[in-house]
């Protein structure tokens, strides 16, 4: 995997700023504090930065201005002064129409985008009524299981008039092909489409675990996903590759940046050797990453990743246009940063994370609510999450000037450790073969795993503090309101299936099936196509991935120790 350089790191790699040891005998600066001073990962920090910590011709190699290589500050000139980033709320639980109201809600309260959460059978291929989804239906997201849950999903709602995410992965193929059905049926011309489908398959065994067939042919159904956006969706992203599920899984900022830019990177690979010309499908690719509590640590890393994507698609892929070396991506504030006690606290918490996300430059911006540690959030939680974007955007003066800690000896020499520690990572996974076979043999698990506990540790030792956890712990905890999901949604949703299968057509079902079947078993034949004609006569979801799982297999991960 090709790499950029980077000054040395925060030490620093020039002689000592003029006056520094001065100013240090005068006034104390020798750097001693109760604690080492460490970030969230655990990079050493020293007590002061100036000039003497960043390379000569630091300006000139490694920020320049905002748009221009390699997008440091910002892959846009004016950033947020044209345009702020677009305002998502992850929505979904129980039923298809429980969700429609609140989109409709959180549209009317000014949001601009939505976002789809799915509930745990949807994301693993099961529909309602498969006995694997008993007490699971609705409980994390909406539960879809064929073209008609899409219709109620998105009833009233224009899809050619909103941006839409969908949060799903191994099955992502069929809830894309469901969308496109809807659009189809409201007459929404394909060019008008705009969003994005995760489809990042690769973080599934890296670390979220909900994957359905081995890494070979889930490849393959991702590329499909982007060889076919390719070719007839302009505007639509077809996978997003998602660092968040990497940091919440248990990694450190630099694990999240140096794993997430791998995925990407693998990506590219597998799309180029299809035979799509790089700078046909590379302006599309996006990016999910996760903005943690750790205000300054998170701010270089979307800087660190700008840089590290726009060099490596230049240096490696030959990439010629300017969009394709730009990265955009998606920010969500961390969930794993939100704590059960003391609830209220997470208010504080998602907006420092939200600030940080604006002034690391993201295009667009979830915020969770205070209660999603404890359920869902209630209506009045989201209202409070999107509120919490609208004050940064439009009370802050954030957006305002572009990219204002550009400059900052702190944060750029922190990018610059975080670019060189990244390249470390690279090494590495070059060094195993590359993602897949890194994957099946443990190490991103592994390395997870020992990151977790690092911070486990640090935590039981009180050398990081979590304000009402292991410190300023309070009396007792606010008593919130939660949402609850009732076991009468469940089998209303189970009628519901029981009636889309008596009503459609059993012949025109089994046909398609049959057809995507033997299209599985051709090499090389792309299965968007030959999925969406099994979605529009009302094919579920459950029966699709069967269908496929019949040719493909199952995925079984080998334990890691």
């Amino acid at each position: 995997m090709a790499k950029t350089t980077a000054p040395d790191g925060l030490a620093g790699g020039r002689e000592d700023q003029p006056g520094r040891k001065d100013w240090e005998q005068r006034y104390g600066g020798d750097g001693r504090t109760p604690r080492e001073a460490k970030t969230i990962s655990g990079l050493p920090l020293k007590p002061l930065y100036d000039p003497s910590d960043l390379a000569p011709r630091h300006f000139e190699e490694k920020q320049r201005y905002p748009g221009e290589f390699p997008y440091t500050r910002g892959v846009y000139p004016s950033m947020y002064r044209d345009k702020l980033w677009t305002m998502r709320q992850f929505a979904g639980f129980g039923s298809a129409r429980d969700t429609n109201e609140r989109y409709k809600y959180l549209l009317a309260q000014g949001q601009d985008g939505l976002s789809v959460a799915f509930d745990m059978p949807t994301l693993m291929g099961r529909d309602s009524d498969d006995p694997h989804s008993a007490g699971e239906v609705g409980r994390c997201g909406v539960a879809v299981d064929s073209l008609r849950d899409m219709e109620l999903l998105f009833d009233g709602i224009n899809v050619g008039d909103v941006t839409t995410s969908m949060t799903i992965n191994s099955p992502a193929p069929i809830l894309f092909a469901m969308y496109l059905a809807v659009a189809e049926k409201q007459g929404v011309p394909r060019e008008r489409l705009g969003g994005t489908i995760q489809n990042d398959i690769l973080k599934e065994y890296i670390a979220q675990k909900e994957y359905l067939y081995p890494p070979a042919p889930s490849m393959r159904l991702a590329v499909d996903v982007i060889e076919y956006c390719t070719e007839n969706i302009p505007r639509w992203h077809p996978v997003s590759i998602s660092g968040y599920h990497i940091r919440e899984a248990g990694s450190d900022a630099v694990q999240e940046l140096a794993f997430t830019l791998a995925d990407g990177f693998e990506y590219v690979r597998a799309t180029v050797e299809r035979g799509i010309h790089v700078d046909s499908f590379a302006p599309r690719l996006s990016f999910f990453f996760d903005s943690h509590i750790d205000f300054f640590e998170e701010i270089a890393k979307f800087r660190a990743a700008r840089r590290i994507w726009a060099t490596v698609m230049r240096d490696r892929f030959g990439a010629t246009k300017e969009k394709s070396l730009l990265m955009r991506f998606h920010t969500q504030t961390a969930g794993v940063s939100l704590t059960a006690q003391q609830p209220l606290n997470n208010v504080t918490r998602t907006a420092l994370e939200a600030l940080a996300a604006v002034l690391g430059g993201t295009q667009s911006l979830h915020t969770n609510a205070l209660d999603e540690v404890l359920a869902l959030p209630t209506q009045k939680a989201a209202e409070v999450a999107l509120r919490t974007q609208q004050i940064i955007g439009f009370e802050t003066g954030a957006a305002s000037v572009i990219d204002p800690l550009g400059g900052s000896y702190y944060v750029e020499a922190l990018t610059d450790e975080m670019e060189r520690r990244a390249n470390e990572y690279f090494e590495r996974i070059d060094e195993l073969g590359g993602v897949i076979p890194a994957i099946e043999n443990g190490f991103f698990q592994r390395e997870i795993a020992e990151a977790s506990y690092r911070f486990e540790q640090r935590l039981n030792n009180n050398d990081r503090v979590i304000v009402g956890v292991n410190a300023f712990e309070g009396a007792g905890d606010d008593d919130i309101e939660v949402l609850k999901i009732t076991a009468e949604m469940e089998e209303e949703q189970a009628e519901r299936l029981a009636e889309v299968k008596r009503e459609r057509d059993g012949r025109a079902v089994a046909r398609t099936l049959g057809d995507l079947e033997a299209a599985a078993r051709r090499d090389g034949e792309n299965l968007i196509p030959t999925i969406l004609e099994a979605v529009k006569v009302y094919a579920t979801e459950g029966e699709i991935v069967d269908t496929l799982r019949q040719v493909f297999g199952e995925y079984r991960e080998n334990a890691i120790f």
